[in-house]
């Protein structure tokens, strides 16, 4: 394993078991394909995958702490084997260290706003092809309080409020939980929105990673 290339499968597999989980059985239909990234076969639904990071995550720190093996006592040795061996330490060690496959993951991502920019363009202009529903999950290495989700729903609505296509739902994944945001929801004028949180313990940050290695 210790020789696996780069591949943002690791992501979307943990996406898909996120979304099973707290949302229903019949997320496990989704396939893992392309544009977008995770689909329905019947074309009911296709959900992109991506990630935003702001820029004060210091991203190389926690990289060299890991493969150096820094480590405070309280660290279970087991998940920072795991985090060495596979590549990948999304969800464990409480998102404090990034695998040497998993940091080029995020070497990548733009912050919140654009990234969200750049994907709304592409789902209007019909880059995601046809589908009845789409859904944009967004793996955020930082938090976001409650306030700053609700913002990103505001945002993201006015975005694509002209669009013809545009996203029904938003995911956006933290560490700990998971929030649903349902975007046709978003009134500002009532101030109202539809967003459902669901918090991820550590076990089940250990099954989703375990899970998304195969």
């Amino acid at each position: 394993m210790a020789g696996r290339r780069f591949d943002t499968c690791f992501f979307e597999r943990y996406a898909q078991h996120t979304l099973e989980t707290f949302l229903g059985s019949s997320y496990s239909a989704l396939v893992n394909e392309d544009r977008p990234d995770l689909q329905m076969p019947d074309k009911s639904l296709g959900i992109e995958v991506t990630r935003a990071m702001e820029p004060r995550k210091d991203v190389a720190q926690d990289l060299l702490r890991e493969m150096a093996g820094v480590e405070s006592p309280s660290d279970d040795h087991e998940e920072i084997e795991q985090i060495i061996k596979s590549g990948y330490g999304y969800g464990l060690q409480d998102g404090r260290y990034i695998g040497r496959l998993e940091y080029e993951y995020w070497r990548l991502a733009h912050p919140l706003r654009r990234i969200i920019e750049s994907k709304v363009g592409k789902v209007g202009s019909g880059f995601y092809g046809d589908f009845k529903e789409y859904g944009l999950y967004i793996f955020c290495k930082d938090h976001l309080t409650e306030e700053e989700v609700i913002l990103t729903m505001e945002y993201t609505s006015d975005l694509q409020r002209h669009l013809d296509i545009r996203y029904s739902k938003m995911y956006l994944s933290l560490i700990d939980r998971l929030y649903v945001c349902d975007l046709a929801s978003v009134d500002r004028t009532e101030h109202s929105t539809k967003c459902t949180s669901y918090d991820i313990s550590r076990k089940m940050c250990k099954d989703f990673f375990l899970k998304s290695l195969d």
